[in-house]
């Protein structure tokens, strides 16, 4: 049985641009994995420790054969091939993949929590979310647009190119 799922991806180390790039790429080609939709990039002020470059973002549709911990093992995967390294909670990194949503699936494992736990509390999710999925509510009804009316997007902003100029 197949789901449709919802990834969020960030980048701001070694060529964010090239970074996500490549991750849609892999994406992609994943043989259990059929990408949708990919939002424009956004830029945001990094949130955590010490003083970090801007990120880049992106939300993407997915539908896929594989179970949430299956996708989760995928995406990690994909991560530790462009250079994840997971030294520093929140710190600067080549690439991020979290899974935003499994279908309306609620997940609370020790390694996975679907919704993503802190998905309201995130513009630069919200808003490439919202754009490739304006009508999309969160498992316990929760519309994305009324998440936003909470959220400053000051610290987000469209990326004028897709190339990164």
């Amino acid at each position: 049985m197949s789901a449709i799922c919802y990834l969020g991806l960030g980048s701001n180390l070694q060529n964010p641009l090239a970074q996500l790039h490549t991750a849609l790429a892999n994406i992609d080609r994943h043989p259990s994995i059929t990408l949708l939709a990919c939002s424009r990039f956004y830029g945001s002020k990094a949130i955590g420790p010490g003083e970090q470059a801007d990120y880049l973002n992106a939300a993407v549709k997915i539908e896929t054969d594989l179970s949430a911990l299956e996708l989760l093992a995928e995406v990690q995967a994909i991560e530790n091939q462009q250079g994840r390294e997971r030294k520093l909670r929140w710190g600067a990194r080549t690439l991020d993949i979290d899974i935003l949503l499994y279908s309306d699936h609620v997940i609370d494992e020790p390694q996975l929590q679907i919704p993503h736990p802190r998905i309201a509390q995130r513009a630069f999710v919200l808003l490439p979310l919202q754009e490739i999925a304006p009508e999309l509510k969160l498992p316990n009804g929760t519309s994305l647009p009324s998440l936003l009316d909470y959220l400053s997007p000051d610290d987000v902003w469209l990326m004028q190119s897709q190339d990164g100029v």
